[in-house]
């Protein structure tokens, strides 16, 4: 039985690593309301979510592997997520500069058979982030570019917002969405490699 990739997030970052990896697959997005449980540690959250947005997808799917991801940055136990406006977009960069902060990001897969969700399974990874010092005109600046307003914690690792950051410890992909490796181990659970043809197994 062959089976189709599906990406339940709009992410052009998301997008472009499965891109860069060799995996054919479509857009579709979900509609969850993305809620953040205060009590949870961030790795169950991302996770959580992660699993919530792959399955609101997969249960419109025949024959699929949904693909879900969540991403936070968290700093000391906070959980930052995408800044509501640019006031909260300099807030947010304001307690990040000059601080080490984490980004977690949460995958899930969702295989579906005949319209039926088959088996599921949740990972995390995160990733430490030092932040570079920065000035009021210089966050002001970065906010401006609008670069920030559809990211967690108010910046993006790729692209202009790279020289905000100083230096980083774990997987640089985890901090842009999606790490690329540990989806990788993650196929590899289910008997799946990259680059080749996707089919169920033990069918």
């Amino acid at each position: 039985m062959n089976l189709e990739m599906v990406l339940a997030s709009g992410s052009p970052r998301r997008k472009e690593l499965l891109n860069n990896i060799g995996l054919m697959f479509r857009v579709q997005t979900s509609e969850i309301d993305e809620h953040i449980d205060a009590h949870a540690s961030p790795q169950d959250n991302v996770m959580k979510l992660a699993l919530q947005k792959a399955t609101a997808v997969a249960n419109s799917c025949d024959d699929a592997i949904v693909i879900g991801a969540d991403t936070v940055v968290v700093l000391e136990g906070q959980i930052l997520g995408k800044p509501s406006d640019t006031k909260e977009a300099v807030e947010m960069l304001q307690s990040l500069q000059g601080r080490v902060h984490e980004v977690f990001t949460g995958i899930a897969l969702v295989e579906v058979r005949a319209g039926n969700i088959y088996r599921t399974q949740e990972r995390a990874r995160c990733t430490r982030v030092w932040m570079k010092p920065l000035d009021r005109d210089r966050m002001e600046w970065y906010v401006g570019t609008g670069d920030p307003m559809d990211k967690a914690g108010a910046y993006g690792i790729q692209g202009i917002g790279s020289i905000l950051v100083d230096q980083i410890e774990g997987c640089f992909f985890n901090v842009m969405g999606l790490s690329v490796s540990l989806i990788d181990e993650m196929f590899k659970n289910w008997g799946i490699q990259v680059g080749t043809k996707i089919r169920s197994q033990g069918v």
